[in-house]
């Protein structure tokens, strides 16, 4: 499986949405591993973005999806980013 971080970022109306039920934050986390992605590790963040989520998927389309769902809930935005271990770089070099 591959790991990915996906930066995350609210939209006004995640704002509101969190304020008002900060437990939904739990409720997302169900709706990724039921797409079948793992959620290794989860930070807020201060800064540009709110959130990083360190993921592992199948494959680059399951995490692709699980991004375009999230943004189309109009309350983040994303940015993935694939990753791949030091020891795997230094192999394929």
């Amino acid at each position: 499986m591959a790991i990915y971080l996906m930066l995350t970022t609210l939209t006004d109306e995640g704002r509101k949405s969190i304020q008002e039920d900060p437990e939904r934050l739990r409720e997302s986390n169900k709706e990724v591993e039921y797409m079948g992605i793992k959620i290794i590790n989860q930070y807020a963040l201060l800064g540009q973005y709110d959130f990083v989520n360190i993921l592992e998927a199948p494959s680059n389309e399951a995490i692709t999806k699980l991004a375009i769902r999230l943004s189309a809930g109009g309350t983040t935005q994303t940015l993935t980013l694939a990753a791949i271990t030091l020891d795997d770089l230094i192999n394929a070099l």
